[in-house]
């Protein structure tokens, strides 16, 4: 019955599929649902050549980039129900976008961000990256709508990564076709998020997941997810403390969130976030860093010594292979 259905619509929608995997199944049906999701699904001819083209450019301007799924509009504030201190306004204006999902519960927006369920604004994403280890001389693609508050809230994010970009500033004239269409938009950010050398993603919804999983399905390439939770409590003692107590916490408190190779997230009973590995190959020194080996690149130049924090708070020194970002390792 499935057989001539397929064979007569030449397609099958296989829902919740994507994500709702149990870890209990065959291997073989774990990497079925890889293959669908990153080798059937294409997206058309014009919007992967202009996604590639834009990968391009920010390839020629640095050897290493930066991704940044920045996701700060107002419906996404709206749905978490959180408040960020713009007064009446800001609460009335995202108090009606709420009220499009009848179901969704009545919330204390000043809470929230203590139960981890606020994105963060693009300052504290700016803060989180630099306390991490990343440089401003960072080249940074940044993937979004129309942020809420608009160029006021990026300055902070844009004055700590002056090499700033969005695919508006990149595209020009060749984004037109496609401003009608905002999956489309969407398309053109997840290609040159997916081609990053680090994604930071900062909310945990489809478009995220679905990265995350395939940068693991190629090899791994690093995907950073804020520890909002933790992190919500750093940023509002951010100014009794100096940078180098902030960095240090910061990065305990992204234990787990940095994604590794194997990293696993608990989910409701047999599912699972992230399933057991799809068919990824065994990341070498460099993937764990988050980057890709790139030909000429003389292996013998990239040894760096890093100083990382164990368990305890003790330091400890390790030896990484890596290009550049040498603070950026987890332990």
């Amino acid at each position: 019955m499935v057989g001539r259905s397929v064979e007569k619509l030449q397609a099958v929608q296989l829902t919740k599929f994507d994500y709702r995997l149990t870890n209990t199944l065959d291997e073989e049906l774990q990497k079925l649902r890889c293959r669908v999701n990153y080798h059937a699904l294409r997206y058309t001819k014009p919007i992967v050549l202009l996604g590639q083209k834009l990968v391009k450019k920010m390839q020629a301007m640095s050897s290493h980039y930066i991704a940044v799924h920045l996701r700060f509009e107002a419906d996404m504030l709206a749905f978490s129900g959180c408040y960020y201190g713009g007064g009446e306004k800001e609460r009335n204006e995202l108090g009606e976008i709420r009220k499009r999902w009848e179901t969704l519960p009545d919330l204390t927006m000043d809470g929230e961000p203590s139960r981890g369920k606020c994105p963060l604004t693009p300052h504290e994403v700016g803060l989180m990256l630099r306390a991490l280890g990343f440089a401003n001389d960072t080249y940074l693609y940044v993937a979004s709508g129309e942020i809420y508050g608009g160029e006021e809230t990026l300055q902070p994010l844009k004055d700590l990564f002056p090499h700033f970009y969005t695919k508006e500033m990149l595209a020009g004239e060749d984004l037109q076709p496609f401003l009608p269409f905002s999956s489309r938009l969407a398309a053109i950010d997840y290609i040159v998020c997916d081609e990053s050398d680090v994604l930071a993603t900062n909310n945990n919804g489809n478009m995220a997941k679905i990265l995350a999983g395939h940068r693991r399905y190629v090899g791994h390439k690093r995907t950073i997810r804020p520890n909002t939770k933790k992190l919500s409590s750093l940023f509002k003692a951010r100014n009794e403390m100096g940078w180098e107590l902030f960095s240090k916490k910061v990065k305990l408190a992204q234990r787990g969130f940095m994604g590794e190779p194997d990293e696993m997230r608990p989910g409701r009973g047999d599912f699972h976030e992230f399933p057991t590995s799809c068919i990824c190959q065994k990341p070498d020194k460099l993937e764990l860093a988050g980057f890709r080996e790139k030909p000429g690149i003389n292996k013998t130049l990239r040894k760096t010594t890093v100083l990382d924090v164990d368990k305890s708070g003790a330091k400890h020194q390790g030896i990484l292979n890596h290009i550049k970002y040498p603070h950026i390792l987890i332990p």
